[in-house]
């Protein structure tokens, strides 16, 4: 039973797109907004993340009811951290607005002004597997700034888009697109 109002699909099924790649519209371009859905990597951690998470509380629950305080509060302690990072995890990624682009990461934050920015671009170049260690070659979205300094926004092979190269090319597009609206030449 579908339940369109629980969904951000709203837009897409007055217009007949069904495919679940297309990309969310955005309407206030003055909000950061992700341009694109976060992947079944990332959703999916997330989801065991808070089943976990929802057995610690369960667990918790037993222990407070037996009477030892202390344990149930340290479950509790743990708990609240795996639903932190759960929660974290699905925020990491590109956002942009028309201010700026932001690269969320998972302990910290990256927030590039439009004026401050050179070029937004696709390049060829060794990537990180799910964020791992391992190097493969790939594609990446790639932030010059003024300086020189260049900021990695998105790779082909993170947890939003391995296995799925259109909704890459389609989301390092859109990222683009923003890029050359709002940054002055």
């Amino acid at each position: 039973m579908p339940l369109p109002f629980l969904t951000a699909d709203r837009a897409f099924e007055a217009s007949g797109e069904t495919s679940d790649d297309v990309a969310l519209p955005f309407d206030d371009h003055d909000q950061w907004r992700r341009p694109y859905r976060p992947g079944p990597w990332r959703v999916g951690a997330s989801a065991l993340l808070l089943l976990l998470a929802s057995f610690i509380l369960l667990a918790t629950m037993v222990i407070a009811f037996a009477g030892a305080l202390p344990g149930a509060g340290l479950c509790l302690g743990i708990a609240v951290l795996l639903i932190t990072a759960a929660l974290r995890m699905l925020r990491v990624g590109a956002w942009v607005s028309k201010h700026g682009l932001r690269r969320v990461g998972f302990f910290a934050t990256t927030t590039v002004a439009w004026d401050r920015a050179t070029t937004v671009r696709t390049v060829q170049q060794p990537v990180r597997w799910l964020g791992l260690p391992r190097t493969v070659q790939g594609q990446a979205l790639v932030l010059a700034r003024q300086g020189g300094e260049q900021l990695t926004l998105l790779t082909d092979h993170n947890a939003d888009f391995l296995s799925r190269v259109e909704a890459f090319d389609r989301a390092a597009d859109t990222v683009e697109a923003w890029g050359d609206e709002y940054r002055r030449a």
